[in-house]
């Protein structure tokens, strides 16, 4: 009888015979530069707020802003709003859309000279706050975490969720990985985000973020090894931005009156020096961007008290104006999205 041997090819084992020869290899991680540049052609993403700029998302203002029209004003308080549509436009008068396109262009300008690529994304042509590209998501070690935005309109188009459609086509045309949408019932705009060093962030919750997205955004973070922060923000406060905002590597600009006093002695904990907005400022001076460590861009228009204590610790000042687009309820900070930073 004639014996028959199976050869190692044909038997069932040669299957894992071949993979024992290239086995998977999970290190380095996913975020580790030379394989975000290898695999996804750039190094994408922050490590912090304050490293040095190099790509950010803009929408110039367009004819979007023209749904903001004059009857619409309320003075019970003192603004146009649409209940149904949700927006608001601080002030009696319909926005100037030229005025607002030259404080856009004035600056993109800005951030142009310091050597930072700038993309503009569309946004839909009945959202009158796309400029605001910050809320719709947050870069993170790697890549991009996009949002879930709240106020939802009547019409598909209106209100702003749906901006984070736009910037996800566009973040991924760019090549840049997204490592999470914010789903399920979670709330999440990216204003209310800020990292406070390499190792912790921050998230303010309000009626715009709330626990389900703070938990999607921890898990990502987590295998980062960046701890989570959560502070409450008073009343209808909707964006951390607008109480803190990095400057350099060990000092923020704060409005104190919008922070819980536990928060200052955890700055403090951290070996971050805080500066206090000037209490005859407007407020909205906090809004503005570090473009590198120490170096800072702001708006003009809210007083100068902030930019002079600025100025005596060290850091230097871009002064522009942004006062027509401030009316729309939000600043420059609200306005960049960066997509890259070097890690300074």
């Amino acid at each position: 009888m004639e014996v028959y041997f199976m050869g190692l090819k044909e038997s069932a084992q040669y299957y894992h015979e071949v993979l024992k020869r290239i086995p998977p290899r999970p290190f380095p991680s996913f975020e580790d530069e030379g394989m975000q540049k290898r695999v996804w052609g750039k190094h994408w993403g922050v490590y912090n707020d304050v490293g040095t700029l190099k790509m950010v998302l803009i929408h110039r203002p367009g004819n979007e802003i023209k749904i903001m029209k004059k009857e619409k004003y309320d003075p019970s308080i003192e603004a146009l709003i649409d209940d149904v549509d949700q927006w608001y436009w601080r002030g009696e008068e319909a926005p100037d859309l030229e005025k607002m396109q030259r404080e856009h262009d004035q600056m993109t300008e800005a951030v142009r000279k310091e050597g930072v690529e700038v993309v503009n994304v569309e946004g839909s042509p009945r959202d009158p706050k796309a400029v605001f590209t910050r809320d719709n998501g947050v870069a993170v070690k790697g890549g991009m975490i996009i949002s879930r935005m709240g106020p939802v309109g009547k019409d598909p188009g209106t209100g702003r969720r749906g901006e984070e459609a736009f910037v996800a086509r566009k973040v991924v045309e760019l090549g840049m990985p997204i490592l999470r949408t914010i789903h399920g019932c979670g709330l999440f705009e990216g204003g209310s985000f800020a990292f406070l060093n390499e190792t912790h962030a921050v998230i303010g919750m309000s009626f715009r973020q709330n626990e389900e997205a703070a938990q999607q955004i921890e898990e990502v973070l987590k295998l980062q090894g960046v701890k989570l922060i959560r502070v409450p923000l008073i009343g209808h406060s909707l964006h951390i931005d607008g109480a803190i905002v990095m400057v350099a590597q060990d000092l923020a600009l704060v409005n104190i009156t919008r922070l819980p006093y536990w928060f200052l002695d955890t700055l403090r904990d951290l070996k971050i020096q805080y500066i206090e907005v000037h209490h005859a400022d407007n407020p909205g001076v906090i809004n503005g961007l570090a473009l590198a460590p120490g170096k800072f861009l702001i708006a003009i228009n809210n007083g100068d008290g902030t930019a002079q204590r600025l100025q005596k610790h060290g850091v230097k000042v871009i002064p522009i104006d942004y006062s027509e687009i401030q009316k729309n309820g939000g600043g420059i900070h609200c306005s960049t999205l960066p997509l890259i930073r070097e890690r300074d």
